[in-house]
């Protein structure tokens, strides 16, 4: 069965996913734990629970509808 999440482009402004079909770009200015992460890191990502992206090598969790959706997730990281 092949995966559903997938890392299309890691670049110096940040990491494009294919997820279920649909791509997201996740900058780096939003997304900071990627910036310094070892390729490998970054493509060891799993889908858990058909809503979680999860990284566990960079210990980061992160629900598909705050990437949908992000107005509804106002905190960020600063």
């Amino acid at each position: 069965m092949p995966s559903c999440v997938k890392v299309l482009n890691v670049s110096p402004n940040g990491v494009r996913l294919s997820v279920k079909g649909r791509e997201h770009f996740l900058p780096y200015d939003e997304f900071p734990w990627f910036q310094n992460a070892r390729l490998a890191e970054i493509q060891r990502v799993q889908l858990l629970h058909g809503r979680h992206l999860y990284w566990d090598r960079l210990d980061v969790d992160l629900d598909l509808d705050s990437l949908d959706q992000p107005a509804h997730y106002p905190l960020t990281y600063r």
